[in-house]
């Protein structure tokens, strides 16, 4: 294999001696950023590094030719003797570098440096041939454990020459445990089933190569013919587990996928009557049926419409109290209605009138300047994250200043009346609507920028036309590359534990999805029923994929992203509050809320609770989009064994326990009770000998022992987690 990597040395050496010149920004300026010497740590972050600046990963060609050629009056070079020149020296090593040896002396790299120092450190020509593309060389490779392959890449410029630039390319993988990749473009496969896409970066053009690694045992094709196929998505997901050569896990109990449907979907526990009437119920479609119920449930509004309050509710104290209880109740309004997605993406970009009137509107009173709402924008409803564009070219996609700003041009005619933002009080009314006039400018070039979608033309926008009715109208088309797919890849890592593509938000052609073929089949359906959210949430959880015990196979159990077996999540903060409260039968108080409500319909989170905030609740002072991460912590199992408020709910004198050991139940019954509402199943044998000898200690009774229980059951990964 090494032999090859030899021959693309030579290729590049040819390169360096071929008759034409070596300039700046096809040849000098690509090895900067393959070296990583215009990464943000080092030379390319803000104020650069030992005095040395260049822009980040290269976005700036004519300042990092400056600094290089005539910053300190060009002491950095010596076209005299180009060996001695300092720019060399360091980079090779031959004197102190904090970077290391990046060129080594008498490579490839080091003599085209030296060559284009010798003459006269010439930028490219403006007339001469752009870079059009680059491609990657195998671009889908099936690879066995502890295999290697060397990558090839061809940069095609509009003249239509093309060039290896192998060695001048700069490479990543997306997940090195598959497959990680060296700086000479070698792919090394790991020793675990799954994929990993190699990203090839020259200049600014992107190219991937995708790694596929099925375990080295087939298995014979008649097992995944056999697996269940209640809809479309089950077989995209045999299909991807037939590549890897993974088996699917068996199917969960009904009493696991009973719970699991009703914390997935309405995020609320079921109650003891509702688990014994579904584990009693003989009908071959009580799934079904299950899932259609929960649908119709009010709680299915609430539960969907916090989290997508994570994605979008203010700062109270920014914004004003009352502008952010009518945005909150906006968006459980919408999820009440089932409006269709795309209109009420619709609403919200487009969005006029008071913020005490219209709480879509509060969108516009929270982010205020163009260059705030880009990418909030496209990282919502397109899954395109734009920040990086805003100063620079995006170092892993084609995105760049002027893409950033004609997007924000868009929002560059929203007029305010009204009062404005005085944090921490802001509690006046503000009154958004469209001005005659507005223009967002390139923050270098200073030229004036039309709307302009992404992957798009410039439109040209009436007098009286609202750009953001554009700006809806293109993202919510059938046509949108973007727009059913994010949502429909948010919507699925809800259920599923993991996005298809991770995180949920960042779709590019660099971060592939697991299963592309499943992404384009759910958004392909999500437009078909015309963008009804009950409607995709429907499908996934009544496939048979959704239902797979999380208990690994022979072959699954590396399995992490192929839904090979359902992957366990901690319930996100509210609702395992709300459980917390159901299983104790006390509930929570919240600060401006009605006695009784439940901690999904908290319209804020600018209120105490050291329960939520130890289960990761949004920090109120963070701007959206918060994705909240399900990590566990110490600080959690510490709450839960020893918070003063989850006692008191244990022991009150109101609280379940106490009605169950003054009732007329035996310690058997109690037990059951106390399983069927932590974990929404009847106890073992051997679980329920275990707990009613609890009961039979000296010194114990039946108050303490039905405390102790009900406080054990809440310490478990099995009541904390969705299994």
């Amino acid at each position: 294999m090494r032999s090859l990597g030899l021959i693309f040395f030579t290729l590049l050496a040819s390169v360096a001696a071929a008759d034409r010149p070596v300039t700046f920004e096809r040849d000098v300026q690509p090895l900067l950023t393959r070296s990583g010497c215009n990464a943000g740590a080092c030379h390319g972050k803000a104020r650069g590094q030992n005095g040395f600046a260049l822009s980040l990963l290269g976005f700036d060609p004519t300042f990092d030719h400056n600094a290089i050629a005539k910053e300190a009056r060009g002491r950095r070079l010596f076209p005299a003797d180009p060996a001695n020149s300092l720019l060399l020296l360091k980079a090779s090593g031959s004197v102190a570098h904090g970077g290391g040896n990046k060129l080594p002396v008498g490579s490839p790299q080091y003599e085209l440096v030296k060559k284009w120092i010798a003459s006269g450190t010439p930028r490219t020509p403006a007339d001469a041939p752009k870079l059009a593309k680059i491609t990657v060389s195998p671009t889908e490779i099936v690879g066995t454990f502890k295999q290697q392959v060397p990558l090839r890449v061809t940069a095609h410029y509009t003249d239509g020459t093309t060039e290896d630039v192998t060695k001048l390319a700069a490479y990543q993988s997306n997940d090195a445990g598959y497959a990680a990749v060296d700086t000479d473009g070698v792919i090394r496969v790991g020793t675990i089933a799954g994929e990993a896409a190699i990203t090839a970066r020259f200049v600014e053009q992107f190219a991937v190569a995708n790694v596929l690694i099925p375990l080295p045992t087939k298995v014979d094709a008649s097992y995944y013919a056999k697996l269940p196929r209640i809809n479309f998505i089950d077989g995209h997901v045999w299909d991807k587990l037939q590549r890897l050569n993974l088996t699917a896990s068996e199917p969960a109990g009904e009493s696991t996928f009973h719970r699991r449907a009703y914390l997935s979907v309405i995020g609320r526990l079921p109650t003891p009557d509702e688990t014994r009437a579904y584990l009693v119920d003989t009908d071959a479609k009580k799934r079904a049926k299950l899932i259609d119920a929960l649908l119709a449930r009010p709680e299915y509004a609430d539960f969907w419409a916090n989290k997508w309050a994570d994605l979008l509710r203010p700062n109270p104290y920014h914004v004003g109290i009352k502008a952010t209880f009518t945005f909150d109740q906006w968006i459980r309004d919408q999820f009440r209605k089932n409006t269709p997605y795309d209109q009420f993406v619709r609403k919200l970009i487009t969005a006029q009138g008071s913020t005490w009137k219209n709480g879509a509107a509060v969108f516009y009173r929270n982010r205020r300047e163009p260059d705030e709402l880009a990418p909030m924008v496209s990282r919502l409803f397109l899954g395109v994250r734009l920040d990086c564009a805003k100063c620079h070219q995006h170092p892993s996609e084609k995105w760049g200043q002027t893409d950033f700003y004609s997007f924000a041009a868009f929002f560059s005619r929203i007029g305010r009346k009204g009062v404005g933002i005085s944090a921490p009080i802001s509690g006046g009314e503000e009154v958004m609507f469209v001005k005659d006039a507005g223009s967002v400018k390139h923050p270098l070039t200073g030229q004036e920028l039309m709307p302009t979608p992404l992957l798009g033309s410039p439109l040209t926008i009436a007098g009286d036309k609202d750009p953001r009715e554009m700006l809806a109208e293109w993202a919510t088309t059938k046509d949108n590359p973007f727009f059913a797919r994010v949502i429909v890849n948010r919507v699925w890592a809800e259920l599923m534990g993991r996005g298809l593509v991770d995180p949920v938000d960042d779709l590019r052609d660099t971060n592939p999805p697991t299963n592309p073929a499943l992404l384009d089949a759910l958004a392909a359906d999500f437009r078909t029923n015309g963008h009804d959210l009950k409607k995709l949430i429907r499908a996934i959880v009544t496939s048979h994929a959704f239902a797979l015990s999380s208990q690994p196979s022979d072959t699954n159990a590396a399995d992490t992203r192929n839904y090979s077996r359902h992957y366990r999540q901690r319930l996100r903060a509210e609702p395992l509050l709300d459980a917390v409260s159901d299983v104790t039968g006390v509930a929570e108080k919240f600060d401006a809320m009605p006695e009784g409500s439940r901690a999904v319909e908290a319209w804020t989170v600018r209120f105490d609770s050291k329960f939520l905030d130890s289960f990761g609740r949004p920090d109120p002072n963070q701007d959206p989009p918060c994705e909240r991460t399900s990590d566990t912590t110490v600080v959690q199992a510490l709450h839960l064994m020893n918070a003063p408020g989850l006692a008191a709910k244990i022991t009150s004198d109101k609280g379940r326990t106490a009605k169950l050991a003054d009732g007329k139940k035996t310690p058997t019954e109690i037990v059951e009770e106390l399983y069927l509402l932590a974990y929404n199943r009847r106890p073992t044998a051997e679980e329920s000998e275990l707990c009613v000898s609890k009961f039979e200690k000296t010194g114990v009774t039946r108050r303490t022992a039905t405390e102790d229980l009900m406080w054990a059951l809440i310490n478990t990964p099995e009541f904390v987690f969705i299994d």
